[in-house]
């Protein structure tokens, strides 16, 4: 299982998209700094996910919200 994931820094207020095979790691390492582009957004949290039978469908559906480039978006999606 895959999934497609948003994440929020109230520090920063800021969304984050990602994907995963693992929710629980990736929001751990995110909030850990292993990720550059999320360093400066800790702490993270998870606000959104969907899941996926394979990794494909799921860095699809990331790129999908990306090219959106809405804030508006984004905040539809989660409410």
């Amino acid at each position: 299982m895959y999934f497609t994931y948003i994440l929020y820094s109230e520090s920063k207020d800021n969304y984050y998209i990602g994907h995963t095979h693992n929710l629980k790691l990736r929001l751990e390492r995110h909030n850990l700094e292993w990720s550059r582009s999320t360093k400066a957004g800790i702490p993270w949290q998870l606000v959104y996910y969907e899941e996926y039978e394979t990794k494909s469908e799921a860095i699809k559906r990331e790129y999908e919200i990306k090219r959106k480039k809405s804030r508006r978006y984004i905040e539809t999606m989660i409410s």
